[in-house]
């Protein structure tokens, strides 16, 4: 077989990746575009360069050592990449392979100048652009000088960045192949980019462009400002013309040089008007032939637009797909739900299939449409006031929205919509056998869901558990659940407001709701303190536990004294709450149950840092404040006029906050324990699947739908590809940021807290329980790896119910996601911790070890020096 080692750009299209990469596929695919013009020239494709790697001396030890080093070993990379790159260059080129370059030239012309580019396999895909991570030179002129750069390019997979990049997005080094484009020089007067979706707001009706004199390097590498344009529909709306001091521009002798440009012509647009629009209308016809935005990069040589490069945007957030042409705005079920993480394609259609409102999937999270009820005046209102109670900066996103007057359809109003009014009594009375009675019930269903799940397999599993999500659904909506839910967090809005205007009381529920009965989540965080007594006394089993690295280690326990009762009452936990994990609305999710040693650095700081008998005595403590704190107050009541009316009115909600308020929790308990026994069930499946051989592995069940993989099942035959898509678009959707308000035009909007209270510089957030704590902040993003002490405030991104055993630990809390009934908040007032939540960005702003001064009843946190 001969090997192709040089193909013409003409020849190639978007298929031809592993061939010629991604830059060159692109391009190939460019230049069949009608009436888009590309610069002339070939690929050497990635045969030449998997010749040069087998001729490199030590290659592939040095490759092994590369892939086991730290992405953050930044002194160890440098050093081995430079070695590989030295070796790579000091290959000498194979007669043939520098026999097929040599008549490619020469049918362009030798003597012209060329731009000789990287384009490796892994680059400009839809998931991951790499752009800037390998090496481009301009203006080559002469055969051995092009020869010399296409070994430099080859050379360039191994750069420093480069190395660190594929590192960090867990890309094996020798996957990677590079092939090496090289067209002949465009000499423009103007260049530079073109993105057709706003790089800044993701909106993707609006174009946006920059361009400056001379060649499109002084811009891409920032020697310049750039004039910058927004486009709309064929219209500038936006435009700001820069100075502009020096453009780069080609050698007569090969190479670049930077140049000054004379004062008159500094501040002239580099485009017209004109030029801008058209060239916008090309990237649309790109976008359009490549299915999604793009990152443009071209240049003007007389008058013609001349197109060097295009990739996908690969940092916009997807949008949902509605299919009918109308605008939409959507809501982040994930900043409802205390889980902002991508979820894998079981985890999303899972919840799809037990919410009880549609859910729209885009980029791994799942989103509300609420274009229907913010278009009524009257359900607007009702849906305003309940988010702007749980999260005023959604509430913010979303009246932004409303005031542009006419993204949203104007629809009649329909009468009252929405949650009662403030005051208005739940009708139920405040009864606690009600709350018992539910839980009975909800316990009472998942026993029956474990004992007939068990009794089916195969297709037929599978229709069980379609019934099996009825039933989920019917007890998510049951009315009576419904009611106390509202009940309690009614009798604690009332509390807040009423306290509010007759004692001057900021967040008095705080305090009134402490050491609720029922909650299921605070009891949980609780319950790891009496782990932690059984364990203190037992030296061995402390030292041991410090030293666990694997999930066996509770089968080793009970051989050290103490290890029978420590492993038991660990497994006792496990029984209780081991369905829960951080991220656990996603069934893909693994369980403490099935990864135990996620708790172990937990049990140890508790064994550390708490005194024995704690549990007892933090609820009781608990109880007796909130028992006084109801005293002073309606003793304060009495005295005011209206006193004793005051006073009975408060009384009886109190009672009803105190009764109901921890029932809150136990909903999403239930869900997690049936979300366990269905994951349980579906890996059975997958574990015949893997016998089968239809399957590598079972956790590939977690890349497909549930529809998707009931067919597998089914059929016994599964589509590779569509896995490994799946598997390369979660690895992207997992560096993305979701938006709290997503339109139907792509744009994210985060809305903004409209205060002018708060001290400068202060990170501004929602209170939701009250207090000020100031200590050390501990910036945490991994439960498993929290190293906390007495004092220690908590700052992390955000908290669903599995991090409430941590809550005990610490003084405070500091979250970037959450609302006033959120199971961060809820907790937080549980054990009354001063917490502030929806601080965007606090994870960046606050530095781990920082002291802070947290202030949770006026909403914001000082950072002090």
């Amino acid at each position: 077989m001969i090997e192709q080692y040089v193909l013409g750009l003409r020849e190639v299209d978007e298929t031809h990746v592993a061939v010629v990469g991604g830059k060159g596929a692109h391009l190939g695919a460019l230049s069949r575009i009608d009436g888009i013009r590309v610069p002339v020239g070939f690929c050497v494709t990635t045969e030449a360069f998997r010749r040069i790697m087998a001729e490199a001396p030590s290659i592939d030890d040095r490759l092994d050592r590369l892939s086991h080093l730290n992405p953050d070993d930044q002194g160890a990379i440098r050093t081995l990449s430079a070695q590989i790159r030295q070796a790579v260059e000091e290959v000498v080129l194979p007669d043939d392979v520098a026999a097929a370059i040599t008549r490619a030239l020469t049918q362009l012309g030798e003597r012209a100048g060329y731009a000789v580019r990287s384009s490796a396999t892994a680059e400009d895909l839809p998931t991951a652009s790499f752009a800037g991570q390998q090496d481009t030179y301009l203006n080559v002129i002469g055969l051995a000088a092009i020869l010399r750069h296409v070994s430099r390019c080859w050379a360039s997979l191994f750069t420093e960045r480069a190395v660190t990049y594929r590192q960090r997005n867990g890309i094996d080094h020798r996957t990677v192949h590079m092939a090496v484009v090289v067209q002949k020089m465009a000499f423009p007067q103007a260049a530079g980019v073109l993105f057709t979706a706003d790089p800044v707001t993701s909106n993707r009706k609006v174009a946006s462009v920059e361009a400056s004199f001379g060649l499109g390097e002084a811009l891409v590498s920032g020697l310049v400002n750039a004039d910058a344009y927004s486009v709309r529909d064929g219209a500038i709306i936006g435009r700001a013309i820069a100075t502009k001091r020096l453009a780069v521009h080609a050698r007569p002798t090969g190479g670049t040089t930077k140049q000054a440009i004379e004062p008159e012509r500094q501040e002239q647009p580099a485009l017209t008007d004109a030029q801008v629009v058209r060239l916008v209308q090309l990237g649309r016809r790109i976008e359009a032939h490549f299915g999604q935005p793009q990152d443009i990069e071209w240049c003007l040589v007389e008058d013609d637009f001349q197109i060097v490069q295009s990739r996908p945007v690969t940092t916009l957030f997807p949008v949902p797909e509605a299919g009918d042409g109308e605008n939409h705005v959507y809501v982040s079920v994930g900043h409802q739900q205390m889980m902002t993480d991508a979820m894998k394609p079981l985890g999303l259609s899972m919840w799809q299939l037990t919410a009880l409102a549609p859910m729209h999937a885009a980029g791994g999270r799942l989103f509300v449409d609420v274009t229907r009820a913010l278009a009524s005046p009257s359900s607007r209102a009702g849906l305003l006031r309940l988010l702007g109670r749980s999260d005023p900066l959604i509430r913010d996103a979303l009246e932004s929205v409303i005031d542009r007057g006419d993204f949203i359809p104007s629809l009649p109003d329909q009468g009252p919509a929405g949650p009662p009014a403030d005051n208005a009594p739940a009708p139920i009375e405040t009864d606690p056998a009600i709350v018992t009675d539910l839980i009975e019930r909800s316990q009472a269903s998942i026993a029956a869901l474990q004992h007939d799940i068990a009794t089916t397999s195969g297709p037929a599993r599978f229709d069980f558990l379609l019934a099996a999500f009825q039933e989920h659904r019917r007890l998510l909506a049951d009315p009576r659940s419904m009611q106390v839910i509202t009940a309690g967090m009614e009798a604690s809005w009332w509390l807040n407001e009423q306290l509010q205007a007759w004692l001057g009381e900021k967040n008095a529920a705080d305090t009134l709701t402490l050491s609720a009965p029922h909650n299921v989540t605070s009891e949980m965080g609780l319950a790891l303190l009496d782990v932690a007594d059984v364990i203190r006394p037992h030296p061995e089993v402390v030292a041991f536990l410090q030293e666990v690295e694997d999930e066996g280690f509770l089968d080793e326990l009970s051989r050290l004294p103490g290890g029978q009762e420590a492993r038991d009452a660990i497994r006792a936990y496990l029984d209780r709450y081991g369905m829960r994990c951080v991220g656990e609305i996603d069934i893909t999710r693994p369980r403490w149950s099935e990864r135990p040693a996620t708790l172990v650095p937990v049990i140890l700081d508790h064994v550390r840092n708490f005194a024995p008998g704690a549990r007892k005595q933090r609820f009781e403590r608990g109880r007796q404040q909130a028992e006084q704190k109801e005293q002073e107050v309606l003793e304060r009541l009495r005295t005011l006029p209206d006193g004793e009316r005051k006073a009975e009115e408060t009384k009886r909600m109190i009672d009803r906050v105190r009764t109901f308020i921890g029932y809150r929790e136990y909903p999403k308990y239930a869900i997690v324990s049936r979300y366990f026994v269905y994951k349980r069930a579906l890996l059975e499946e997958a574990e015949r699947l893997v016998r089968a051989n239809v399957l590598p592995e079972k956790e590939d069940i977690f890349y497909l739908t549930f529809q998707e993989l009931h067919d597998v099942v089914r059929t016994n035959k599964v589509d590779d590809q569509l896995i490994h898509r799946r598997k390369d678009a979660f690895r992207s959707y997992r560096t993305l940021t979701p938006p709290r308000v997503l339109t139907s035009e792509g744009e994210g909007i985060a809305g903004a807290y409209r205060r002018d209270d708060v001290p400068t510089g202060a990170l501004v957030g929602l209170p939701v329980s009250g207090g000020i704590v100031e200590g050390r902040a501990r910036v945490v993003l991994d439960l498993a790896k929290a190293d906390l002490e007495p004092g220690d405030i908590l700052v992390t991104a955000y908290t669903d119910p599995s991090w409430s055993p941590l809550f005990v630990a610490i003084e405070g809390l500091v979250t970037e996601v959450g609302g006033l009934m959120t199971h961060g908040a809820v907790i937080a007032r549980e054990y009354g911790l001063p917490a502030l939540v929806g601080v965007e960005h606090a994870t960046k702003l606050i530095r781990d070890g920082q002291r802070i001064r947290v202030h949770a009843t006026d909403g914001y946190v000082e950072i002090l020096p």
